[in-house]
């Protein structure tokens, strides 16, 4: 019999596709990509049509020498690494480097590591589609001229070891870009009333809140006034339901997104753990099976197959009533990769409950996740029955309204955030029902700044801008935090003063790099290289000449961002030697200029000429130990005086207290003064 062999990337997806293939299939991993673009120079070949120069990456030499002896041995040889771009030319780099005739191979594709899935890859086995190809090429010779091109010059002008990127770079941006406007946000302040009413003859009242605006305490004071001794009618009775429709399937995207605010999951665990589920996991009583579709799509988009597994077993286990009637078709909007369906279990089949024993906790919590959407995606939508009221009173307008579930549909296996709990009943209250007023409440708020990004709304606003794609999400938000370009607080990410420094300093220099805009529609370039209706040599051409140009100008004209040793009036305790200022990964620090001798450090205070208004010592800039920037006093922790504004020199005209820094404004930081003055 004819000897045939697969080659795939990890030997997970190995180990489960040989349980499928037989004996007569010999199935080697060759651990990613065994070419690549060389670390210690660019590898573009600028003077001859930017040609990649490829070489075989570091290790690799001795996977290549034994799959080049089973090439020798084998009929056929198969190709079937992952099914996107960085597998189609994983692919083809194997074709390369193991100088394989195009009548020797071929290349398969499965969206699922199952026996089906694979036994029809090798009926359907083609050529390698270098439209995809070409694409992965693009964006990594792109890739390779931004980092190779700006890193120096940031290198030069701050520190060693930082890098420019063309999504990192634009998402480093978006983060800088958001703290700027809380920075800036000013806080208004605003007034609820809210009437608790009791229908005459019952105890179960209900709530009604004031439909106008109430500005200021002055405003609620008098509508309070008016509202003395008043008598509440009902104007207005609707009735009906709400429907909340089944959300879609995961993507990659809303699986990051999801796996982030329920499960706590960075992107990159999130994306780590999905690969492992795909690749496949030992089930006792099943071997090695791979328990999700691929994990890397934009589509949400199911199978035949697929829908109609998951309606039997809706069927059987919730009823018929449950199976879903108003399922979403795919929007075909931005480019969508289609040829994958969108993320959901192999087998609907293998609950979580059956597989929880085999599993770590937290791949078990993904699978439940990822199985729960899809479940939950193809069931029947939930519904609500709803009142609301109108109510009128000295002619001012107050609302109420209730709901409760009459049908809880996909929401009996999956909750959205979107849900809320029913509320109350507003049952037999009509036009004609007497209500007596039991209590009004009111309560003071402010408007609040936009949110700070966490790594699930960062995923959501570069995937709605068209930033990156599905790939590129987890493997750039770890580069900005592993660069301490970004720090992590309580899921928040906050901007380092390094991080502010390299943004300021693109923003300068390569204003075009870090584009929202400029970036989206690379994208869709890109996009049309898969697509194989532009070359993917013509992007390169028009994008490098204005690189070179931005570079040759940043090199000449940018300043220094001063990090040499800077020499302070502050004596070393040890050896009396003037301490110097040091730049270390967490920022600023005194050291002893007699190192090795001398190895005593301190804190670096460094004061904005500001006296502390509890304890009139200086405020000085802190950071926290993941390197956010505050203003504190120098006599902490004697002193607690914190502000994450920069506090000003102009005190307080209306109580004297401390004015801090929101945008062009001075803002009073005693909440109950709250004066605003212009800078």
């Amino acid at each position: 019999m004819a000897k045939n062999l697969v080659i795939v990337e990890s030997p997970a997806k190995a180990k489960t596709i040989k349980k499928f293939l037989g004996s007569n299939y010999e199935v080697i991993a060759s651990n990613g990509h065994v070419r690549d673009l060389p670390k210690s120079q660019m590898g573009i070949d600028i003077e001859h049509d930017f040609e990649p120069k490829y070489i075989t990456i570091r290790g690799k030499g001795d996977i290549l020498a034994k799959l080049r002896k089973e090439v020798k041995k084998a009929d056929h040889v198969y190709l079937a690494t992952d099914p996107d771009r960085e597998g189609e030319a994983i692919s083809w780099h194997l074709s390369q480097a193991l100088k394989l005739d195009p009548s020797e191979y071929k290349r398969i594709t499965f969206n699922e590591i199952t026996k089906n899935a694979v036994k029809n890859s090798l009926k359907q086995a083609r050529d390698i589609d270098m439209n995809l190809v070409d694409a992965q090429q693009a964006r990594r010779v792109l890739d390779r001229m931004v980092g190779y091109k700006i890193s120096p010059i940031l290198w030069a002008k701050i520190k060693r070891g930082l890098s420019a990127g063309r999504v990192q770079s634009v998402a480093l941006r978006l983060i800088c870009d958001r703290e700027n406007e809380i920075n800036a946000f000013i806080p208004e302040e605003y007034w609820t009333l809210d009437v608790a009413l009791e229908p005459k003859g019952s105890k179960k009242g209900f709530i009604a809140r004031y439909a106008g605006e109430l500005k200021n305490q002055e405003q609620l004071q008098a509508l309070m006034q008016k509202l003395e001794h008043a008598q509440f009618k009902v104007t207005e009775r609707k009735d009906g339901t709400r429907n909340i429709k089944a959300p879609n399937p995961f993507t990659t995207s809303t699986l990051q997104q999801d796996a982030s605010r329920k499960l706590n999951f960075s992107t990159q665990k999130t994306m780590r753990l999905a690969q492992q589920l795909y690749e496949g996991i030992d089930i006792k009583g099943r071997g090695t099976v791979g328990l999700i579709t691929y994990l890397r799509t934009d589509s949400i988009r199911i199978s035949e197959e697929a829908q109609t597994a998951a309606d039997a077993y809706i069927s059987e286990h919730y009823g018929k009533e449950y199976i879903g009637t108003d399922r979403q078709p795919d929007k075909k909007g931005k480019r969508i990769q289609d040829a994958h369906e969108a993320i959901r279990p192999t087998d609907v089949t293998l609950s979580p409950v059956i597989i929880k024993e085999s599993l770590p906790r937290d791949l078990f919590r993904l699978y439940q996740l990822i199985y729960q959407r899809f479940l939950a995606s193809q069931m029947h939508g939930a519904v609500y029955e709803t009142a609301s009221l109108k109510l009128e009173a000295q002619g001012e307008r107050f609302t109420a309204s209730a709901s409760q579930l009459k049908f809880d549909g996909f929401m009996s296996v999956y909750k959205t955030d979107d849900e809320k709990e029913a509320v109350a009943s507003l049952k037999g209250i009509n036009t004609d029902t007497e209500l007596t007023v039991k209590d009004l409440d009111s309560k003071q708020h402010f408007t609040q700044p936009p949110a700070h990004f966490t790594e699930a709304l960062l995923v959501k606003t570069l995937e709605e801008l068209g930033i990156g794609r599905p790939s590129t999400y987890a493997p750039t938000i770890t580069t900005i935090m592993n660069r301490r370009y970004v720090v992590k607080e309580q899921k928040n990410l906050y901007v380092t003063e390094l991080g502010e420094a390299v943004n300021q300093m693109m923003l300068k220099a390569f204003p075009v790099i870090v584009d929202v805009e400029f970036t989206a529609n690379m994208e869709s370039l890109l996009d049309g290289v898969e697509e194989g209706t532009i070359s993917w040599k013509t992007i390169i051409e028009n994008f490098y000449p204005d690189l070179e140009s931005a570079v040759k100008k940043a090199e000449a004209e940018l300043e220094h961002v001063k990090i040499e040793d800077e020499v302070t009036d502050i004596s070393c305790d040890l050896c009396g030697r003037k301490m110097v200022i040091k730049y270390g990964p967490h920022g600023k620090f005194l050291a002893c200029p007699g190192f090795p001798e001398c190895r005593n450090t301190k804190p670096y205070l460094e004061r904005i000429g500001v006296v502390c208004p509890k304890c009139g010592k200086d405020i000085v800039i802190r950071k926290t130990k993941k390197g956010r920037r505050y203003y504190g006093c120098e006599n902490n922790p004697e002193c607690d005086f914190m502000s994450w504004q920069r506090p000003s020199e102009k005190a307080c005209p209306n109580c004297g207290g401390v004015m801090v820094e929101k945008g062009n404004k001075l803002v009073c930081i005693n909440e109950n003064c709250g004066y605003i003055m212009n800078k």
